[in-house]
């Protein structure tokens, strides 16, 4: 009995011992692919258009309200 239980424990840490450095080289991997990512594919700055950044007329809000809600009621 002493012994099929010290082997059942040699076996359990074994597979434990596996499963976590299995999960540690993921860990690894993926951070390694992010920074190839970030490196080689950097995210394009977004440029800042004053246009976008100011407020809508009120008529063309209107118009494009109204152009929505006339489609919405064409293709119900």
């Amino acid at each position: 009995m002493t012994e099929e239980l010290s082997l059942g424990l040699e076996l359990m840490f074994v597979g434990m011992g596996i499963v976590f450095l299995f999960l540690a080289m993921l860990v690894v991997a993926i951070n390694v692919m992010s920074a190839l990512v970030q490196r080689f594919f950097p995210e394009a700055p977004v440029p800042s258009n004053p246009v976008l950044s100011t407020s809508l007329d009120k008529s063309v809000v209107a118009a494009i309200t109204a152009a929505v809600h006339q489609h919405k009621n064409r293709h119900k």
